[in-house]
């Protein structure tokens, strides 16, 4: 039998590990948490969805403020746990994108997906008369939190993006142009050929909070994820943007990381950058004290 690569066109067979291993780092999560800690106000209960779902806390506090939390690819409302605690007065809304730690696929297991998902988180601000949210959402969730903030451009307050670059393929060192269309191949390789199938249960299985989450989901995830660029859009979303970035424990890695991010999010107009370490992707985990820190100075 030939080598999985031979399947694959040139120059994908090249890149195809480091494509897997961008997608592997997308899926590394930390502990399973308990998700259902909040209750649900008639805003979210009145809310229904087919791509997902949202459960928010019961009463906003004089001074709080609706903060949307979307989580990153193949994981739940469980990531924000240690944040819930730290944001007395507001009032928080769950987002849980379904496919992903659980949730069945339901209308998200065929066809686009960073699209369809943004029209809903928009017309769940517009259904639930939410008064100019915030908007915070880390990996994928940055990517979905941006595209909100665009198409609902006057009805949102601000956006942090946790760890996430405005071009998906970023975070690889790529383009949107180059592993795009590798990333196109990928999603047929891991939903149309038995190895494909395989290797992505495989990815997912070692990912602890990606288990439960539907393989098509994650492969069209990672294939639009790596299509997208939002560089050009930055100077016109309009409200202000706060990136959040892991740091490494490497004095000199930490500084080009730095260099990275001021450099990707440049076109911004109100920008403020703030990076957490030592950390991996999982900075609200891995930091939960300087995370908390960081969103109640961006609430002010």
């Amino acid at each position: 039998m030939a080598d999985s690569t031979d399947i694959f066109p040139q120059p994908f067979a090249m890149n195809r590990r480091a494509v897997l291993g961008w997608g592997a780092g997308l899926l590394t999560f930390g502990p399973a948490i308990a998700a259902d800690a909040l209750a649900a106000t008639d805003s979210a209960a009145a809310f229904s969805s087919s791509r997902l779902s949202v459960t928010s806390s019961e009463s906003r506090a004089a001074g709080g403020q609706d903060v949307l939390l979307i989580p990153g690819l193949a994981s739940g409302p469980a990531i924000w746990s240690g944040l819930q605690a730290r944001l007395r007065g507001h009032r928080l809304h769950l987002v849980h994108i379904a496919g992903f730690a659980g949730k069945p696929a339901g209308s998200n297991r065929t066809g686009a997906l960073l699209g369809p998902l943004t029209q809903e988180l928009v017309r769940y601000v517009s259904e639930g008369k939410l008064q100019k949210p915030a908007i915070i959402g880390h990996s994928m969730g940055g990517t979905l939190a941006l595209m909100t903030g665009l198409q609902a451009k006057g009805r949102i307050d601000r956006v942090m993006v946790v760890d996430m670059l405005p071009a998906g393929a970023g975070m690889l060192g790529g383009t949107s142009q180059g592993l795009g269309y590798i990333a196109e191949q990928l999603n047929g390789y891991f939903t149309g050929t038995k190895a494909g199938r395989q290797l992505l249960a495989n990815m997912i299985a070692q990912a602890p909070g990606a288990r439960d989450s539907d393989p098509n989901v994650i492969a069209q995830a990672l294939t639009e994820l790596a299509r997208t660029d939002l560089t050009a859009q930055l100077s016109s979303l309009g409200c202000p943007l706060t990136v959040v970035h892991a740091l490494s424990a490497d004095r000199d890695v930490a500084a080009a990381q730095n260099q990275r991010f001021r450099a990707a999010y440049a076109n911004a107009a109100r920008l403020n950058i703030d990076g957490i370490g030592p950390s991996g992707h999982m900075v609200m985990i891995d930091q939960a004290e300087k995370f908390a820190s960081a969103v109640r100075n961006f609430l002010t």
